[in-house]
C-alpha cells in the first residue's frame, strides 16, 4: 500500500494550502484515514482524520476551526484544507491510513496507522 501526499509549499501566515493524499487502494479500504504533522525538533502529532463510516471527522486542539478534512471517492483522494496558517504549523505533513477496528477508536494516536505516506513540507512565514 502506498499514500501519495502532494499539496505542501511556501505560504505567508494567513494564507492557505489544500494538501491530497491518494492511497493505491481505495479509500474506504480503510477505516480511517488521517493528517500527522512533525514539527524540527518535535515529535509527531495528530492533526485531522475521516472514519470511513459517515465520514466523521476529528481535529487536534491546534487546528480545530481552521483546517477541514475531507474526502472525494470518485477521485478516490482524501483532503486537509488548511486555511488562517500561521508559523507553527510550519511542519511536514504525513497523510496515513488505518485499517483495523482500533483505528477508528484510537484515531489520535501513531499506532493506529499501519499505512504512511513519504510526507509534504508547509512552510509558513511570518
Amino acid at each position: 500500500v502506498q499514500l501519495q501526499a502532494s499539496g505542501g509549499g511556501l505560504v505567508q501566515a494567513g494564507g492557505s494550502l489544500r494538501l491530497s493524499c491518494t492511497p493505491s487502494e481505495r479509500i474506504f479500504n480503510y477505516y480511517v484515514m488521517g493528517w500527522f504533522r512533525q514539527a524540527p525538533g518535535k515529535e509527531r502529532e495528530f492533526v485531522a482524520v475521516i472514519r470511513r463510516i459517515a465520514g466523521r471527522t476529528f481535529y487536534g486542539d491546534s487546528v480545530k476551526g481552521r483546517f477541514t478534512i475531507s474526502r472525494d471517492s470518485a477521485k478516490n483522494t482524501v483532503y486537509l484544507q488548511m486555511n488562517s496558517l500561521n508559523a507553527e504549523d510550519t511542519a511536514v505533513y504525513y497523510c496515513a491510513a488505518g485499517s483495523t477496528s482500533d483505528s477508528g477508536a484510537y484515531y489520535y494516536r501513531l499506532s493506529s496507522y499501519e499505512y504512511w505516506g513519504q510526507g509534504t513540507l508547509v512552510t509558513v512565514s511570518s
